[in-house]
């Protein structure tokens, strides 16, 4: 954040499926680009020509992308909630 409150944003220009955009964003410039190499590594992965297809690309990867990110935070509830119950049954022995 700045001074006045506001954002800092960076302007930085990334790859996707073998076109360039420009991102401007407030996150680390190394953490950006590891997220846009991610997103172009899934297009990748679904299919191997990305320029007629890079829009339902994008879009599968984004839904591929999503699906972990729900699956892992459910994994995270699942222990915490293990973990909630082992601490109760601690403190009632």
């Amino acid at each position: 954040m700045s001074e006045d409150g506001s954002a800092d944003y960076t302007a930085i220009t990334v790859e996707l499926a073998g076109e360039q955009y420009t991102l401007r964003t407030d996150a680390d410039e190394a953490y950006a680009r590891r997220c846009a190499a991610l997103v172009n590594e899934r297009m990748q992965e679904i299919g191997s020509d990305p320029a007629p297809f890079a829009k339902k690309a994008a879009i599968m990867a984004a839904l591929s992308l999503a699906d972990e990110l729900f699956k892992q935070e459910a994994g995270v509830r699942s222990r915490s909630r293990a973990l909630v119950k082992r601490i109760e049954a601690a403190i009632e022995d």
